[in-house]
C-alpha cells in the first residue's frame, strides 16, 4: 500500500512590529498606485497585495484609503525628493544630468501614480496631497539651487527672486515634460529627454543672466567648472554658429541703443 505524501511544511509566521507592518503597506499600497490612478485602488487590493487581512490595513489606516493614498503618497515623495540629492562632486551640468536619470527612473516605474498625482483631478486629491506635492517641488528646487552655488547653508549665499523664479519655472518644465512623456509612450528615449532638460536649464540661466547680475555671477563661476565635453560644451559649440549668423542683429541693436556704430 502506497503512504500519502506528506504534506509541506506549514510556512513560519512572523509577527511583524508596528513600523515593520506599516512599512510593508505602504510599499503594497505604492506598488498599485504606481500603475492605477489612486481612485481604482481599493482596500480589499491593498490587503492582498500585502498578503494581510482587510481589517488588518484598517487597523493601521482607519481612515481607509484616503489616509493610506496620502501616506503612501508622502512616501513617494520621501523618494522623489532623494532623486535630486547629488553630491557636489564634478561640474554642476553633469550633476544636474544625474539627477534627472533618477527623477525620469522614477516616472518610468510610478508611470499612472505619477500622471494622476500631478494632474490632479482625483477624489483622493486634498490641501494635504497638494501640499505634499508642492514640497517635493520646493525641495527639488532648492536641490538645483544648491548646484547653483546659491543656498540656505552656513557660508552660502541664498538666491535672490530672479534666480530663484527661473529654477521654479525649470522643475515646473521638467514636471510639465514628464507627463508629455507619459502621454507620448516614453518617447524620445529617457537619456534623450535628460539632455534636452539640461539644455533647456541651461537656455534660462544664459538668458537670465543678460538682465540679472547674480545670474551673471552665478554664470561666470559656472563656467569655470564646466568641460568642454560636458553639456555646456556640447551645447555651446551647436548655439555659436547659431549666434555667428545673427551678428547682423546685433549690430542693429547696438545702433538702436546708441551703443554702436550706424551703418
Amino acid at each position: 500500500m502506497t503512504s500519502a505524501p506528506a504534506a509541506p511544511p506549514a510556512r513560519a509566521y512572523r509577527r511583524l512590529g508596528v513600523e515593520e507592518r506599516r512599512a510593508q503597506l505602504l510599499g503594497a499600497a505604492l506598488t498599485l498606485f504606481a500603475h492605477r490612478a489612486p481612485d481604482d485602488v481599493s482596500i480589499d487590493e491593498v490587503a492582498a497585495a500585502a498578503g494581510v487581512s482587510r481589517p488588518l490595513v484598517y487597523r493601521y489606516f482607519p481612515g481607509g484609503r484616503q489616509q493610506l493614498y496620502e501616506a503612501a503618497l508622502g512616501s513617494a515623495a520621501e523618494q522623489l525628493t532623494l532623486c535630486f540629492a547629488e553630491p557636489a562632486d564634478g561640474p554642476p551640468t553633469e550633476r544636474v544630468s544625474r539627477v534627472l536619470d533618477r527623477y525620469l527612473g522614477f516616472v518610468d516605474q510610478h508611470d499612472a501614480g505619477f500622471s494622476a498625482l500631478l494632474r490632479g483631478g482625483s477624489v483622493a486629491e486634498t490641501s494635504r496631497t497638494t501640499t505634499i506635492v508642492d514640497g517635493v517641488r520646493r525641495s527639488a528646487a532648492e536641490q538645483i539651487l544648491l548646484h547653483l552655488g546659491r543656498g540656505s547653508g552656513p557660508g552660502q549665499e541664498p538666491a535672490g527672486p530672479r534666480l530663484r523664479m527661473m529654477v521654479r519655472t525649470w522643475i515646473a518644465a521638467v514636471e510639465a515634460a514628464s507627463l508629455i512623456w507619459l502621454d507620448e509612450e516614453k518617447q524620445p528615449p529617457a537619456s534623450d529627454l535628460r539632455g534636452w532638460l539640461v539644455d533647456h536649464l541651461i537656455g534660462l540661466i544664459a538668458v537670465t543672466a543678460a538682465t540679472d547680475e547674480e545670474t551673471a555671477s552665478v554664470v561666470a563661476d559656472l563656467l569655470g567648472q564646466e568641460t568642454a565635453d560636458g553639456p555646456v560644451g556640447r551645447l555651446a559649440a551647436l548655439v555659436v554658429p547659431a549666434g555667428e549668423a545673427a551678428t547682423h542683429l546685433l549690430s542693429r541693436g547696438l545702433t538702436a541703443s546708441g551703443n554702436g556704430p550706424a551703418d
